[in-house]
């Protein structure tokens, strides 16, 4: 209710629609999604909604919860660069939607998160997941599962200027609760694995370590840059075509220790996706699932070279208080990581992780639960 509350607020009337779109923890499979490889998100229950009604013009004024600024542009500011800050991802879903034809006309919205920003928990996704949502249910335009997270991709590369992939918005859109998407990011062809943890006595454990990180900036692009190059050189429309067996050959074939680690990363993590679906189909392996979560935690830290100190602390702090295994999730450099672990030891290894930090001298960490939870939809 709080976004419904904040639009009778801003504007002296109710929206006509609310709808709310999750943020995702991605168990495994990190920057592999724009080399056309696999990932396996799931949703949150920490949710953004979006309220909205029509206006007569082709006008959208937007206000979030926790911001004291109302935004508003028009069809002239619906180009790349002309709005900037939060409300560029909602300027980007218009300018996504309309130069897809669909005809969606002025809105007044309001916002209410309770995704952390910054955390690697996907709230841009969440935003622009919502906000097209709540466009599109205003202005009666449907779209499949697969061609919403292309166009809400498009905002945040094309108009807000971020090169990430396709997983975020999938997960955000296309998750269901109970159950992890496993997703090729080439062909878009899904899965709904079943996971259910706590019927194995097991939870994911968040671990927000506080430590801010933007995927504008060169780093991310850098990484992207690094894979492009490298498949260039090897005659590979992606790396996703690179397989476990014949990656030794093709390290061999490249120049600079940089490319090889990048390369070495996406072809293992890919693997490690697989081996982690086989799982959780199999029935959980908690020691094989926690295994396959730090070795990709020490991929991301050692090959693609993505992680920051806080990160790495809350990993190895969560492993040797008695988790199964602990990796970062989202883009890096700051952000948020996951520890599998037995629900009866969450409490413990959480006070670990945050005497960790104390005696490391940094901010203290929020930890909480992660429950798989269901996608973006309407709100009655």
């Amino acid at each position: 209710m709080r976004a419904a509350e904040s639009f009778i607020s801003a504007y002296g009337r109710v929206p006509t629609v609310r709808w709310t779109a999750p943020g995702r923890v991605n168990l495994i499979g990190e920057h592999t999604d724009y080399n056309d490889g696999f990932v396996l998100p799931f949703a949150l229950p920490h949710d953004i909604v979006a309220a909205a009604a029509k206006v007569p013009n082709p006008v959208w004024t937007v206000v979030s919860e926790g911001v004291d600024e109302r935004v508003t542009f028009t069809v002239d500011d619906l180009e790349p660069g002309k709005v900037e800050g939060w409300a560029a991802y909602v300027a980007g879903v218009v300018w996504a939607l309309r130069e897809a034809g669909h005809e969606i006309g002025g809105a007044d919205l309001a916002l209410a998160s309770d995704v952390p920003v910054g955390s690697g928990l996907s709230s841009s996704a969440a935003l622009e997941c919502s906000v097209m949502g709540a466009l599109c249910e205003l202005y009666g335009v449907a779209l499949d599962e697969e061609t919403g997270p292309k166009l809400a991709q498009r905002a945040e590369n094309a108009y807000v200027g971020a090169p990430t992939g396709i997983l975020d918005q999938s997960a955000s859109i296309r998750c269901r609760e109970g159950h992890a998407l496993f997703l090729d990011c080439r062909t878009g062809e899904a899965e709904h694995v079943p996971f259910d943890l706590a019927a194995h006595g097991l939870s994911v454990l968040i671990i927000d370590t506080r430590a801010p990180h933007r995927h504008v900036d060169g780093e991310y692009a850098a990484r992207r840059a690094d894979c492009e190059k490298a498949a260039e050189a090897l005659g590979l429309r992606a790396l996703r075509d690179l397989t476990l067996d014949g990656l030794d050959g093709a390290l061999a074939r490249l120049d600079g220790d940089v490319a090889r680690r990048r390369v070495r990363h996406v072809v293992t993590e890919n693997q490690r996706v697989l081996h982690t679906v086989g799982l959780l189909r199999a029935g959980i392996e908690p020691h094989r699932l926690g295994e396959l979560l730090t070795e990709s935690h020490a991929s991301m830290r050692d090959d693609y070279e993505i992680t920051v100190g806080e990160v790495d602390l809350a990993a190895s702090a969560a492993v040797e208080a008695g988790a199964y295994g602990a990796r970062m999730t989202g883009g890096g450099f700051g952000g948020c990581v996951i520890a599998l672990c037995e629900t009866a030891r969450s409490a413990e290894i959480a006070a670990a992780v945050h005497k960790a930090f104390v005696d490391a001298g940094y901010t203290p960490p929020a930890t909480f639960p992660a429950v798989a939870s269901a996608g973006s939809r309407v709100l009655g």
